[in-house]
């Protein structure tokens, strides 16, 4: 169960305006938010950093495993888990279904931001 609410899951999706923003080093403080493109596949929530592994962002996300999002007038404390394996299958379908008409979806399905595919759950959610 990913812990998300259909509710809020729609409201993210349907506002498209997810800024992450995990914890830096310190481990109390959070870092920049960064705008980013989010799906859903199986009422679960992923995110794909456009620069792959390398991203500020997903760095971050990786080393503190925690943070918060802000999106469609929301602000949620998160954890932040790697994904690998086929769902990234169903996440390339997903970006695909939302973002069919724009200049970015080859970076955002292409190997690089493929690789560091995050699912995205509510702080309080577990596996």
């Amino acid at each position: 169960m990913s812990g998300w609410t259909k509710d809020e899951l729609s409201r993210i999706v349907e506002a498209d305006d997810l800024h992450v923003s995990p914890l830096r080093d310190d481990g109390k403080t959070f870092g920049t938010p960064t705008w980013i493109w989010s799906v859903t596949v199986d009422g679960e929530l992923y995110v794909r950093a456009y620069n792959g592994k390398t991203s500020r962002w997903y760095k971050s996300a990786m080393n503190q495993r925690g943070g918060h999002i802000i999106a469609a007038g929301m602000t949620r404390d998160v954890t932040f888990e790697p994904v690998d394996g086929p769902i990234n299958d169903r996440v390339d379908d997903a970006y695909r279904t939302k973002y069919a008409s724009s200049s970015y979806l080859a970076a955002m399905i292409g190997a690089r931001a493929r690789a560091a595919t995050v699912k995205v759950k509510p702080h309080s959610a577990t596996n």
